[in-house]
């Protein structure tokens, strides 16, 4: 059988889940609630980031509220003075379980998994921040523990929604730019490289530091990992990587029909054993797929960029897309799209839009928890754009270029990567 691209399977998903709904055989959909019923949901980081995904959902009616840092979600308890409040995830999934139909998870990367995965298996519909985990393996346990249970996912990469990416898709895959086999992402952050801290001040009043840890080992609270410094130390987060990545490797991953890179190398300063680096340039190789060509896409941080931005003069830029095809070049970044050279397209007529506009990010989640219809990144996609993304950490702190086998989830002969692609949890934690 032809492979089908992304959107081809959409359409196809869309088809299936409608046929299933008709049937009233998927917990949740049409058969028990009609797109005008309110879902229930529960809210698993319900300050910061949390109190934002909460926003977009406030139309729905919030049954529970959990959160480890009672200072966090301090204004978004008092916003929901009646609604029961949790500290644990795993004590609100026990007790509201009848009261559940959906989970928001906006916690740190590092119990993303955990905390999706837990909530999947009791049936729940999920919705879950960027990237969708912390490891390699916990992407492939989550998107098959998404497809196990029929529940409606989508990944927070909001941009996802925006009718520039849209565009940009229809004009790489109607062939505008010709054949595309080298993509560049850039992003312009340099955060990390911080030093582990020695003193341990008591951890402050209202924060479990225990539950905050979850999975990751055991270690003392200090200020310099709260409330988003997490996210450049290793046993928590990702790093500029971690953090941006999915959000610009979404469009290459759409237009291209991505799924597993073959290979990956790096390069960066040197390792440091607990924090992420301040900068890093990986170069990945994606093997065919149908008649589309191999593509290596290209990807830096901490203020490097493509080469090819400075012999075209796009010098404002600071982060972005390139696609280079055989026609042609598109630059692009959340909001703009150029095609290149300039000269070139003067006459050009965009193909007429064939990707519909979203109804907004999380609306598509909401609305594929009541009807069954698919939302444009379930934990399928994202799970694969988190992986290739956690796949250039993985490389750059092993130290050396990955032949990367995804049926088996192994770097090829190099049997020191293991720790880094699936870690241990801490006692008392597991997926």
């Amino acid at each position: 059988m032809a492979k089908m691209t992304r959107r081809q399977m959409l359409g196809r998903t869309a088809l299936t889940s409608f046929t299933i709904c008709a049937a009233g055989t998927v917990r949740g959909f049409q058969g028990q609630q009609t797109p005008n019923e309110r879902l229930n949901i529960a809210m698993i980081g319900s300050g910061g980031r949390g109190a934002a995904n909460l926003r977009s959902v406030q139309d729905e009616t919030i049954v529970a509220l959990c959160d480890v840092d009672q200072r966090r979600a301090t204004s978004t308890y008092a916003a929901y003075p009646t609604v029961p409040k949790f500290s644990d995830f795993r004590v609100m999934l026990e007790k509201r379980d009848r009261q559940i139909d959906a989970v928001v998870v906006s916690t740190p990367d590092h119990t993303h998994a955990v905390a999706s995965v837990a909530a999947m298996r009791q049936g729940k519909h999920c919705y879950c921040e960027k990237p969708l985990t912390h490891s390699v393996y916990e992407s492939r346990v989550v998107a098959q523990v998404a497809g196990e249970f029929g529940v409606a996912t989508q990944m927070g990469i909001q941009i996802h929604a925006g009718s520039n990416y849209r565009r940009v898709v229809e004009l790489v895959q109607s062939g505008a730019i010709g054949t595309v086999s080298e993509c560049h992402v850039w992003i312009n952050r340099s955060e990390g490289g911080g030093r582990l801290p020695t003193e341990t001040p008591p951890v402050p009043d209202g924060l479990d530091w225990d539950l905050w840890l979850g999975p990751a080992p055991d270690r003392p609270y200090h200020p310099c990992y709260l409330p988003r410094e997490w996210n450049f130390w290793w046993d928590f987060g990702g790093g500029n990587l971690g953090a941006m990545g999915c959000h610009y490797m979404d469009l290459p991953f759409w237009a291209l029909d991505l799924r597993h890179p073959t290979a990956i190398e790096t390069s960066g300063p040197p390792l440091d054993p607990e924090s992420t680096p301040r900068w890093l340039t990986i170069r990945y190789q994606f093997p065919a797929r149908d008649l589309l060509p191999k593509v290596t896409l290209f990807y830096y941080d901490g203020g490097r960029q493509p080469e090819l931005l400075r012999q075209t003069g796009l010098t404002d830029w600071p982060s972005g897309v390139l696609f280079v095809g055989s026609d042609g070049m598109l630059i692009a970044d959340y909001n703009r799209r150029q095609l290149l050279p300039a000269d070139q397209f003067v006459d050009f007529e965009p193909p007429e839009p064939d990707i519909p506009d979203s109804i907004g990010h999380h609306r598509e989640w909401i609305r594929a928890c009541k009807t069954g219809e698919p939302t444009t990144c379930d934990f399928d996609y994202s799970g694969a754009v988190t992986e290739a993304v956690l796949l250039g950490n993985v490389a750059y702190r092993i130290g050396q270029p990955i032949r990367w086998d995804a049926e088996n989830l192994t770097a090829v002969g190099c049997p020191g990567a293991d720790r880094f692609i699936r870690r241990e949890y801490r006692r008392g934690w597991s997926l």
